[in-house]
């Protein structure tokens, strides 16, 4: 047994083309902005911004309705999970692998105090592994889509 783990440590670092990861400072971009609106308004208004932003609204965990269900009750908790297929189209056309990171999530929290937090990686940030210059100016390109998204919902009162 002591062998195989030998072989995996061995075939661990010589092949580092078989993972990535997201480098530490890919976290240090994280935006977080804080509202002063309850947090059921904010995320209401973030599906809002999405939809209107053209973009999809790809996959919703509600981590308070998931409590609810089981009898527990916890502050509002939701990730939201933002992309569309012609980014999808090109970004995996692009570099296959990068399609990994798709889709861009928005994570929003209720304070203490019953208003939201919101944060999100620009996707530029999300994509900066990816030494493709396609894959990198998809990230461009989406940055302003996803700060206008949160904005207008930050927006809310």
């Amino acid at each position: 047994m002591r062998g195989i783990g030998t072989l995996l440590v061995i075939v661990a670092l010589t092949a580092p083309g078989w993972l990535t990861a997201v480098p530490a400072h890919a976290q240090d971009a994280r935006i977080t902005a804080l509202s002063r609106a309850p947090f059921q308004k904010v995320a209401e208004a973030l599906e809002r911004a999405i939809t209107e932003a053209k973009m999809g609204l790809v996959c919703h965990a509600n981590a308070q309705r998931g409590a609810a269900g089981r009898g527990v009750t916890i502050k509002g908790n939701q990730v939201l999970m933002v992309f569309r297929p012609d980014f999808a189209i090109r970004l995996l056309a692009a570099d296959p692998r990068a399609g990994f990171e798709a889709p861009i999530r928005i994570y929003v929290y209720e304070n203490a105090d019953g208003t939201a937090t919101v944060s999100y990686l620009p996707p530029s940030a999300v994509f900066a592994p990816y030494r493709n210059p396609e894959v990198q100016a998809i990230g461009t390109e989406l940055d302003p889509i996803f700060k206008a998204i949160v904005e207008r919902a930050l927006a809310t009162r």
